[in-house]
């Protein structure tokens, strides 16, 4: 019998995984230690350059004099959470939000109607196991989103007939839920990203849960994503990985996928690369799958040991769309199109991310606006915290409700948000009353805050 763990050796059928991926090579991953202050400092080249760790150093956005105060700054918070604690600039963004990026997931929302429609219980697991997959060709930009304000909102209409509604809850932690709905498959997130800055990278750890309900049976599903790691945060040319383990569980039958995302080794090899299996719940593999992660997915029946059935061959699940070329921050069409007002409804809401000033001047080209616009949004969510902390106020989400339940996931406990119910009914009240009226882009002001007339201090 297989085990959960993908074969990375032997005579099985991912027997050419090289054995020496697990950990990253000593060719690429060096130290700078002739320049003063440095000491110490790891900048990881993925192609494994054979250039000194100085001149790999000096590659990325950064000029020298920015890069060098921003790493004395940084300096003390190595081993910390730094989400919170920092003020980053914007010349490390790119023009969106988290809550955007928590809606590109919604690129490949077909394979979940597939998974739907779909009655093979394993192919269903095939399906929406590809469908998390996907959205790491997006999350492999090195550019950083903003973090949303309290209360800021994204809506997204116009895509396989879904309605995607998501709202930071909570920003201190920062937290955002989600809801997405179709015909076929309801999608529900509560996400707490925890952080670890190590110096010259830092550790991105999914404290979430994710679930999807499959409408026609009521399957519902449990995804656990591996965590990230941003390799050469301010020296050298930023990059992504994601290594380990994404489990996809059917909470209805135990039935599950578990795909191993390999890691970056020597001079790249097996970067992007996934492998795994779909499993019953006995734990016997039913269906291999593999790929890369910034290319495309495949599957082929098995037997007990893991090995193709003889007759069967390996098919094609999902591959990535075409991306513009040579874009600035490297988005995919659809992502250009999480920015415009056309996947918006009509009548929108002022508190949407796409009205944010900072983010439309960064997408302008106008650093300089982008910056106080942003320095601006955050002090006025300062002053609004502490008119908060003086009435003895508390934040509440229009759109969800905070429950009860504690999850438990790899990485910490998690408060758990519930979508209410209250968008759809507002999204119908106003189809009934005038659907005709539209919001203009132009002209509404960006509007997330609790108190109408605070000013910032």
């Amino acid at each position: 019998m297989a085990s959960n763990e993908p074969k990375q050796g032997g005579g099985g059928f991912f027997a050419s995984i090289a054995a020496g991926l697990s950990t990253f090579g000593s060719a690429m991953t060096k130290s700078v230690n002739g320049l003063l202050g440095y000491e110490g400092l790891e900048v990881i080249n993925p192609e494994g350059g054979t250039e000194d760790a100085e001149e790999e150093a000096k590659k990325g956005r950064w000029k020298q004099e920015d890069r060098d105060g921003y790493w004395k700054m940084m300096q003390k918070y190595i081993g910390s959470d730094v989400q919170s604690m920092v003020t980053l600039p914007v010349l490390i963004c790119e023009p969106n939000t988290n809550l955007q990026r928590m809606a590109e997931l919604m690129e490949y929302s077909n394979l979940l109607d597939l998974a739907d429609k779909c009655e093979d219980p394993y192919m269903r697991l095939v399906y929406s196991s590809s469908w998390a997959i996907s959205v790491y060709y997006a999350y492999k930009r090195a550019w950083k989103p903003f973090n949303p304000i309290l209360g800021e909102t994204y809506e997204l209409v116009n895509h396989g007939g879904i309605t995607f509604i998501a709202e930071q809850v909570s920003h201190h932690p920062p937290m955002c839920a989600g809801h997405a709905e179709n015909e076929h498959f309801a999608y529900d997130v509560t996400s707490k990203l925890r952080t670890k800055f190590l110096g010259n990278s830092i550790d991105v750890y999914p404290v979430g849960r994710t679930r999807v309900t499959l409408k026609r049976d009521g399957v519902v599903l449990d995804l656990v994503p591996p965590p990230t790691k941003v390799n050469n945060l301010i020296f050298g040319r930023t990059w992504i990985d994601s290594p380990g383990e994404m489990i996809m569980t059917n909470l209805n039958t135990g039935d599950k996928a578990v795909l191993y995302f390999q890691p970056c080794g020597w001079f790249g090899s097996g970067r992007y690369e996934v492998d795994g299996y779909v499993y019953n719940a006995d734990e016997e593999p039913k269906i291999l799958m593999t790929g890369k992660w910034n290319e495309s997915m495949n599957y082929q029946p098995c037997d007990s040991e893991g090995e193709p059935l003889p007759g069967t061959e390996l098919k094609e699940v999902w591959r990535v769309a075409d991306a513009p070329k040579d874009d600035k921050h490297q988005y995919t069409y659809f992502a250009h199109k999480l920015n415009s007002f056309d996947t918006a409804p009509k009548k929108f809401l002022s508190s949407d991310s796409r009205l944010r000033p900072d983010r439309c001047a960064l997408e302008n080209g106008d650093l300089s606006k982008a910056g106080s616009e942003k320095t601006r949004l955050e002090e006025r969510q300062r002053a609004e915290k502490r008119t908060r902390e003086a009435k003895g106020d508390k934040f509440t989400p229009k759109w969800f409700d905070i429950t009860d339940e504690l999850a438990s996931t790899p990485w910490g406990e998690l408060e758990v948000y519930k979508y209410n119910g209250k968008y759809a009914e507002h999204r119908a009240a106003f189809d009934s009353s005038n659907g005709n009226e539209e919001s203009n882009a132009t002209s509404t002001e960006f509007n997330p805050w609790q108190y109408e007339s605070l000013a910032a201090e």
